[in-house]
């Protein structure tokens, strides 16, 4: 069960966080003799939980990645949890938040599958008195949200269309758009930040957009409303699904000349959806090459980069991210304000943000960062030098 001593239980988790995070170093459990622990009768608490977590869907590598992390961050600091999946259905997302309610929690760390529709589980939580923390997506047009805890989401984008700038020469060249589901807050933040790099170069005519009109009609406007991202995501969206990612490049590819081909840059949302266009683009002997951008430091995703099938991905190393969570819950548990950086406003409120930095990775750092640092293990891959 969670400890009543909240104190002890910080102190834990942030020598966690510390050993995890450490420089080139395997993410490891702390010490058990750092702290000596209270007796049983402190740490029971009467056959409840104090924090639940829900997840969106256990069909995606992402998301089994947060479980692993939550559960061995929270076991090793001697905590039990119950992390239940929504499987991408908002009523089933507020069937779990209500039966963690029933359980005695105190705070519910929750990630939705639909911004929106997830306010109706956050204010379940919230009418029952029990704090919400939004993870890594924005629980989006309800004030039932406390904090938000994310990556830095417009620094996630703003990394993919740098990416495709830095390797772009000359001008003309074709570019494709894709996002991520218009359903997820996460995809326009993560289109914003793109659209704030590339659009300068789209304007000077260094790239030029092949598939999607109302990008086209609007590439003169450094800023856009969420009403006009949301017209060109409508045009382009994966909806993060690798067979709707592939179909869609696919018929891209089948509409555009040979012309529109060649040398190509490609704005892929995440790691899934990237494996999923780039075989589509490498599939066509039209395209000559392509640089493709992606998100998640996936493994499988880790292993294209290594073979010369995606460009990068950007790594949002999901330790931090499980360990500002966690901070914050007890933080919350113990009556005090977590410390926020910035704010992002869901529609009704500005949120406070807890937010972590986000690194991007090629053929060239892939093994300083993802497998010297600890992240992986050089055994999980083929190929490195």
């Amino acid at each position: 069960m969670f400890k009543k001593n909240s104190s002890y239980a910080l102190m834990t988790i942030l020598i966690l966080a510390a050993t995890v995070l450490a420089a080139c170093q395997p993410a490891a459990a702390p010490e058990a003799e750092v702290v000596e622990e209270p007796a049983a009768e402190e740490v029971a608490v009467e056959g409840k939980l104090a924090v639940g977590i829900v997840l969106p869907t256990k069909d995606e590598p992402r998301w089994i990645q947060d479980e692993t992390w939550f559960k061995d961050a929270l076991s090793a600091a001697g905590y039990d949890v119950e992390i239940l999946f929504s499987q991408a259905d908002p009523a089933k997302e507020k069937a779990n938040v209500e039966s963690l309610i029933t359980k005695g929690v105190e705070v519910i760390i929750i990630c939705p599958h639909d911004g929106s529709a997830a306010a109706a589980a956050a204010e379940a939580a919230m009418d029952a008195g029990v704090k919400v923390i939004s993870y890594d997506r924005l629980i989006r047009d309800t004030e039932a949200v406390d904090y938000y805890v994310t990556f830095d989401s417009i620094a996630v984008g703003a990394q993919q269309g740098q990416y495709l700038i830095d390797n772009a020469t000359g001008s003309g060249n074709p570019l494709y758009l894709y996002a991520g589901a218009a359903s997820d807050n996460n995809a326009f933040i993560f289109f914003e930040g793109a659209w704030g790099v590339l659009q300068p170069k789209i304007a000077d005519g260094t790239f030029v957009i092949k598939n999607s009109s109302e990008a086209v009609a609007l590439q003169d406007k450094a800023t856009l409303t969420r009403d006009e991202m949301s017209k060109i995501i409508g045009q382009v969206t994966t909806n993060w699904d690798f067979n709707d990612a592939k179909n869609l490049a696919e018929a891209n590819l089948t509409a555009a000349p040979t012309a529109d081909k060649g040398d190509v840059f490609i704005l892929a949302p995440n790691d899934g959806t990237a494996r999923a266009i780039a075989d589509a683009y490498a599939a066509d002997t039209d395209v000559t090459s392509y640089f493709i951008s992606g998100q998640d430091a996936e493994m499988a995703s880790v292993q294209y980069i290594i073979d010369g099938k995606q460009s990068m991905t950007v790594w949002k190393d999901v330790r931090t991210l499980v360990a500002d969570a966690i901070g914050a819950a007890v933080a919350l548990l113990e009556g005090e304000t977590p410390v926020s950086k910035g704010a992002y406003n869901n529609g009704v409120i500005d949120v406070a943000a807890i937010q972590s930095a986000v690194v991007t990775v090629d053929k060239n750092n892939v093994v300083s960062t993802l497998i010297d640092g600890g992240y992986y293990d050089a055994s999980d891959f083929t190929g490195l030098d």
